[in-house]
């Protein structure tokens, strides 16, 4: 959030994402990420009756003003956006004409020290979307230094996990993130005036991993794959590369678009009907909005419209699966 900034969260490439979904006043759309409100708020004016989801309570909470000035066209329910067609099917909605996802960690939380997310200002290791389920400090401090290791290569794209994973070891108990931040630059050798605090791949990590964040990811695409009706839209915004290389691999898949098999990565069955039309081309933020907002100098939008075709029944995963031996992750 910037200071001059009205609201907790800015959308990010909002104008494109309502581009994509290109909504006619009437249709059912889901938004599965709802935080502040501002894509199902926009959404609603644009004459959509917007389902949303959250999995954090106080998006849920918070939310209700938003809900309360929509005039009936929000109904906002909790959970995880990977059981949209379940929650829909509670509600009595078989199918939606559009899907939105706006992935990650979302500025109300990183904004709140004491919710852990981040290490600009000093506060509890926690890191739990939910507010459920175990706290970044009590696996930080439970874990084998291995899985450490593992999970901060995999998800913070680490090269110098283990070095980082054998500093925290030997700094436990660690309870607060300006602890761990501090033990991580100490490891990494930080020098004040870097571009990049050497700190944020490893929370990015450590985040990512607590809250399963990439397997959400992955069955959230396919849920929404399962609730869309023919020439519904998708659209997802990430805001790195784990996350775009999973949403780029499922429309590329899930459209027909896959390249030809190689030893390394086996042709895709050709038993499967296109899903999804072709995807269109990946939007990035523009100067001004980077401008007003530096949150979407990383962002990416990538959007495809349903097909008539069945839903595939079981996709192959393409989130890395940690090992909790430490062997066969790193080179």
């Amino acid at each position: 959030m910037t200071p001059d900034a009205p609201a907790p969260h800015i959308p990010v490439l909002l104008a494109e994402v309502l581009d994509a979904l290109a909504i006619a006043p009437g249709e059912r759309h889901v938004d599965g990420t709802f935080g502040a409100g501002g894509y199902s708020r926009a959404m609603a004016d644009a004459g959509a009756l917007v389902f949303a989801i959250d999995r954090d309570p106080d998006a849920i909470a918070e939310g209700q003003g938003v809900v309360e000035a929509s005039d009936g066209r929000i109904l906002l329910v909790q959970g995880e956006y990977s059981r949209m067609a379940g929650l829909l099917a509670e509600a009595g909605i078989a199918e939606v004409a559009g899907v939105t996802l706006d992935i990650g960690v979302s500025s109300m939380q990183l904004d709140r020290a004491e919710r852990g997310f981040s290490f600009q200002n000093d506060g509890p290791l926690d890191m739990r979307m939910s507010q459920s389920g175990r706290t970044a400090a009590e696996w930080l401090n439970e874990a084998e230094e291995a899985e450490i290791a593992d999970i901060l290569y995999l998800y913070g794209e680490e090269r110098q996990s283990r070095r980082v994973a054998r500093a925290i070891v030997a700094a436990r108990p660690l309870s607060r993130t300006s602890d761990l931040a501090a033990v991580i630059r100490k490891a990494l050798g930080h020098h004040p005036g870097q571009p990049k605090d050497p700190a944020t791949r490893s929370f990015q990590a450590i985040r990512i991993f607590l809250n399963q964040e990439l397997a959400e990811l992955e069955a959230g695409l396919a849920a929404a794959e399962a609730v869309l009706a023919e020439g519904g839209r998708l659209a997802v915004v990430t805001f790195h590369s784990l996350e775009d290389r999973i949403v780029k691999n499922f429309l590329r898949t899930r459209s027909g678009s896959e390249g030809a098999g190689s030893r390394h990565r086996p042709e895709i069955a050709s038993s499967h009907a296109a899903t999804f039309a072709k995807p269109a081309r990946a939007v990035k933020g523009g100067d001004a909005e980077i401008a007003r907002n530096p949150r979407a100098r990383s962002a990416t939008l990538r959007s495809a419209v349903r097909t008539a075709a069945p839903t595939w029944s079981a996709a192959a995963p393409t989130a890395p699966v940690p090992h909790s031996s430490g062997r066969g992750i790193r080179p």
